[in-house]
């Protein structure tokens, strides 16, 4: 299938490095207008950027803290005073668990990956619907985990927080059905991402690691832009409160464990 974006504006949010940057370069290649929200890692955002300008279109970057409301609604103003509208929301911006036991988990720790992972959910799709124009055919994509169904010790607050989302995305996906707006997740197993830092740089750590998943061999930050470019797509107009699993398999391993 050809799929063309032209006219389309995306809101990315960590659309600086890893999964969101993959999808950021893809649907900018199709036509589509990029708005990459980042946060700290102005660096990285400015080299996406820059490689989003080489198609011709207009793009922007906008620091934003996902926690926090004032800045996500700076974000969205900054965002609409450029494009005027946002077709496209990908929230894609998390952190990793801080793989320690609850009772060696501070309160503050478990509270950051929720805030992070979940709230900056929450607040970028509420600012997202609020548009003052009637929006239809809008797509919010939210990149979750397979730890949203497949738990693992020392995760509690990583999962706790990716539970939340797919459960807040498919009761999203009922308030929003009747304006045409989908809601869906994409749930990752092993991305070789900055995210999974150890998996990247350390190849017998990672050949061990890809023993538990049935196809291998580790995913790439494409192969979930790939699924992402898809939902944005017209060809998907009917899906709506799902997630796609994108793991190679490894969720079907439930008894050997997902790491």
């Amino acid at each position: 299938m050809t799929f063309d974006f032209k006219g389309k504006v995306a809101l990315i949010t960590g659309g600086e490095s890893g999964i969101g940057a993959s999808i950021a370069t893809e649907l900018a290649h199709l036509g589509c207008n990029i708005i990459i929200a980042y946060f700290k890692k102005y660096e990285l955002a400015e080299k996406v950027l820059d490689q989003l300008n080489k198609n011709g279109l207009q793009n922007l970057m906008v620091n934003c803290d996902v926690r926090d409301e004032t800045s996500v609604i700076n974000l969205f103003r900054q965002a609409r005073n450029i494009f005027g509208k946002i077709d496209f929301l990908i929230n894609s911006a998390g952190i990793r668990s801080y793989d320690k036991p609850l009772i060696e988990l501070s309160f503050a720790k478990f509270k950051n990956t929720v805030e992070t992972n979940l709230f900056g959910v929450f607040l970028c799709s509420k600012y997202f619907i609020n548009q003052e124009e009637h929006m239809m055919d809008g797509r919010i994509i939210n990149i979750t985990s397979i730890h949203q169904d497949v738990v693992s010790a020392g995760k509690t607050d990583y999962c706790a927080s990716k539970f939340g989302v797919k459960g807040f995305s498919k009761a999203l996906s009922l308030e929003l059905a009747e304006k045409g707006i989908t809601v869906n997740c994409i749930a990752p197993g092993m991305i070789l991402t900055p995210m999974n830092e150890k998996a990247m740089n350390n190849s017998d750590y990672r050949i061990e690691q890809e023993k538990r998943i049935p196809l291998q061999y580790a995913g790439l930050p494409k192969d979930v832009a790939n699924m992402a470019v898809f939902l944005c797509s017209p060809q998907a107009k009917y899906i709506t409160g799902s997630t796609q699993i994108i793991d190679g398999g490894l969720s079907l391993n439930r008894s050997k464990g997902a790491k």
